[in-house]
């Protein structure tokens, strides 16, 4: 099996490099793994940088795995941009394959130190899960680091448009740093504090920028399924601290969430990690910004 698959990818390699003298756009090439570098890169790129998704839309990003044809895409862009090997293992496949004289390799996170999902506060006993949590994007500064990255990735590949790759730059910069503002002034005044989330643990960092206790039915990785324990210990949460909402993430099954719901008279919220977007979604251009403005409404309605 992986002497067929490094045959794939070599075959892919070949491919690509045939198609790359075909391009005609001068343009800076860009493939993103996940939504936020995508939105990222678009608007830092603008009009001087042609900007695709690798992930097909409606796509569970930790479960994904790469074909030959992406390994075609990305070797035919200028630069490749993903999270950090935590949150996409599967990119190291992608790196290992393709022409990296030709090809820049962009880890957005770098810089950022990964923490790890918090212990249970609800269980003195409870230790943190060991594996580290990727989602840094959900504390917004953090995801102002990662705009900087891009940054100067577009500038040491394009630097003869460096002024407009800042210029654009900090402008994204400046309304993400408006979007943390918002979220620190509404959820500064919701009376509860406690997010319970039927799902993984995908908002660690957000729940900790701005003071909220977190709880989730799975830990990091998004294909674990709580215990019929677990599921009890979240009843009993919900009812000791009167909550009337429990949340659900997109491109999961709301399942989980809609159990802990029948069981305590609680309704259904949708929290957005950010990931991937739905094809409707990417075809109405929503933005980041955008699906986090959506999260801090529900958070508030949640958390009254």
């Amino acid at each position: 099996m992986k002497r067929l698959l490094m045959l794939m990818l070599l075959l892919a390699l070949v491919a690509a490099g045939c198609s790359r003298q075909q391009e005609n756009d001068d343009r800076l090439q860009v493939v993103t793994t996940l939504f936020p570098l995508y939105d990222f890169a678009k608007r830092i790129g603008g009009e001087k940088a042609q900007v695709t998704l690798l992930l097909p839309p409606g796509t569970e990003p930790h479960s994904f795995e790469p074909r030959p044809e992406d390994v075609v895409r990305v070797n035919r862009a200028d630069l490749f941009i993903y999270t950090n090997p935590v949150m996409e293992p599967w990119a190291s496949s992608i790196v290992n394959a393709i022409d990296r004289g030709k090809v820049g390799i962009v880890e957005g996170s770098k810089g950022i130190a990964l923490q790890p999902p918090e212990p249970d506060p609800y269980d003195p006993h409870h230790e943190a899960h060991a594996q580290a949590d990727p989602h840094v994007w959900l504390d917004f500064g953090n995801a102002q680091v990662i705009a900087r990255n891009i940054q100067d990735a577009f500038i040491g590949r394009d630097p003869a448009n460096k002024a407009y790759y800042q210029q654009n730059a900090a402008k994204l910069i400046a309304d993400l740093s408006a979007l943390d503002e918002r979220f620190r002034q509404t959820l500064a005044q919701c009376p509860k504090k406690v997010l319970l989330h039927g799902g993984h643990y995908a908002f660690g960092y957000l729940a900790r920028r701005y003071g909220l206790k977190y709880i989730s039915a799975s830990a990091v990785n998004a294909d674990a399924e709580p215990t019929p324990a677990k599921l009890a210990e979240l009843v009993q949460i919900m009812r000791r601290e009167n909550l009337h909402y429990v949340y659900t993430e997109e491109l999961l099954s709301p399942r989980v969430a809609e159990t802990i719901a029948r069981e305590t008279g609680a309704k259904v919220l949708m929290l957005r990690a950010g990931h991937n977007v739905t094809r409707d979604d990417l075809a109405r251009g929503v933005s980041f910004i955008t699906l986090m403005d959506e999260n801090l409404k529900n958070l508030k309605a949640g958390l009254q």
